[in-house]
């Protein structure tokens, strides 16, 4: 019991995206009077692994500032970031260190470059949910380890619901919510597929609707972000699971949020796909051109691209309602 007090105080961190970047989108959000894009779903889904014992405080730095106080308050840092925020990571964990505070890390940055990160205690590598448990444990006895990870994917059937509770919702311009992990592609440039794998894991349709239902009791309207690095990576499922459900939904609660999300190009295929996702009121999609070079394309292995003619895709999408976000490597 003693050791439990000792780390009561958990303060999550997520780092600042640098300004002027294609991450931060400053000046866009300006119009709209929003201080970022869209929530830390990795820290918030984390906060969720936490017993109730715990009492939990989220400092996302792009759109507040990391003071003092929350430092002292804490028993213990939590740190997620990508590769962008690597310097304000480095911030927080000087600000950490400085006040003599246990700090844990973990994300994509961390995963793949842990070797060259200095002054934190404890790093999670990978996919948290495996390991969490038994990293809590430790922790709670004082004989964590340095490194956890696991050699497995987690089942994230039936998933726990993200803290959206600690979120300060009007500064975020969208939510965010996960359905799947993984992609059946093996693009040249993309770890996705090497991160978490060339089957893709899902989420039971009823694990979403809760998800929705808790943004929704929260008072969230509006855009609600799928951010799945491919949405479609098991059409069949989506099709005959996930889409009725978001339909029967939001049919419901009167098409209170939109939905937005990144696929392959093949999404323009199937009709019955393009169909559902409208009447789910799906109104973008992210889909990754890259360049309308063929060769570049087969060098690469975004083999996908090569099998549709992209401009006729685009125009097919666009024919459902559905704006298409180009990216371009």
């Amino acid at each position: 019991c003693t050791m439990v007090s000792r780390y009561k105080n958990i303060l999550l961190v997520y780092p600042e995206v640098p300004k002027n970047t294609y991450w931060s989108f400053q000046y866009a959000l300006k119009f709209i009077k929003k201080k970022s894009s869209m929530p830390p779903l990795g820290l918030i889904t984390v906060a969720a692994l936490f017993p109730e014992s715990y009492n939990l405080k989220l400092v996302d730095l792009n759109i507040e500032v990391l003071k003092e106080e929350d430092i002292l308050w804490s028993d213990a840092v939590f740190i997620s970031a990508m590769i962008v925020q690597k310097e304000s990571m480095e911030r927080v964990i000087d600000m950490s260190r400085k006040k003599e505070k246990t700090i844990v890390a973990g994300g994509p940055y961390v995963t793949s470059s842990w070797k060259d990160i200095s002054g934190v205690d404890h790093l999670i590598l990978g996919e948290v949910e495996n390991v969490f448990h038994s990293f809590l444990e430790d922790f709670k006895a004082g004989n964590a380890g340095k490194i956890y990870s696991s050699s497995t994917y987690p089942d994230i059937t039936d998933s726990v619901i993200p803290r959206f509770d600690l979120l300060k919702q009007d500064a975020y311009a969208s939510m965010a919510i996960q359905y799947s992990r993984g992609c059946p592609f093996k693009c040249e440039f993309c770890d996705i597929w090497k991160a978490y794998g060339n089957k893709p894991r899902l989420k039971s349709a009823g694990c979403i609707v809760n998800e929705l239902d808790t943004l929704f009791h929260l008072g969230w309207e509006g855009p609600v972000f799928i951010v799945d690095d491919n949405f479609i990576g098991n059409k069949k499922r989506v099709k005959k699971e996930l889409l009725p459900a978001l339909v029967t939904w939001q049919k419901a609660h009167d098409f209170v949020f939109r939905f937005f999300t990144e696929a392959s190009i093949n999404v323009a295929s199937d009709s019955d796909l393009l169909a559902g996702m409208r009447n789910a009121a799906f109104n973008e999609v992210f889909i990754g051109i890259e360049t309308p070079s063929r060769r570049a394309l087969k060098e690469t292995g975004k083999n996908q691209n090569l099998k549709t003619d992209i401009m006729e895709a685009v125009r097919t999408v666009q024919s459902h309602g559905i704006e298409v976000m180009a990216g371009f490597i």
